[in-house]
């Protein structure tokens, strides 16, 4: 006699059940096949890609203020133009009402290489450091350029944009 215990019940052609013999479990043979494709799939497919945060040149940050970090994985360059994301990591809470407050920010700035100038694509707001936590989208009018000011955040972003390439 045979120790099978029926833990799910079983369909004929399905994989809706499976069996416990022993110290074993028995699928039936298209739920194997199928168990083996996917272990397959999973340990092909490459590791999950994950932003290379860099701090900005502590010359341009706001010691005690904030910390801005970028990625060069997001810089992307057509003609005189060039997009990239940046983090700003703040010391303490930002905002002024609970559902709205946050302490990091990521931001998607163009930048026009030959008139120093950049605008403003769109920002993230996150209730946790390193673009973590709950996120709120912002409003953002992609239309409004604003010169590069020297000796600022975006003149250290503009730097690294523009002598890309």
């Amino acid at each position: 006699m045979s120790f099978v215990l029926r833990l799910y019940r079983r369909s004929s052609g399905q994989c809706t059940g499976w069996y416990h013999t022993g110290p074993f479990v028995l699928l039936p043979p298209a739920c194997r096949a199928g168990l083996w494709f996917l272990i397959t799939l999973l340990l092909l497919t490459p590791t999950a890609v994950h932003a290379e945060w860099v701090a900005v040149d502590k010359h341009y940050q706001s010691p005690g203020l904030q910390t801005v970090y970028t990625d060069s994985a997001t810089i992307r360059r057509d003609g005189n133009l060039v997009t990239m994301v940046s983090l700003i990591d703040w010391t303490w809470m930002q905002g002024n009402r609970s559902p709205s407050r946050f302490l990091s920010t990521k931001t998607h700035k163009q930048f026009d290489c030959a008139q120093k100038r950049l605008r403003l694509l769109a920002y993230s707001e996150f209730s946790k450091p390193m673009g973590t936590g709950r996120r709120n989208d912002g409003y953002v009018d992609q239309d409004h350029w604003l010169p590069v000011r020297p000796e600022t955040i975006d003149h250290a972003l503009w730097e690294m944009a523009c002598s890309k390439g």
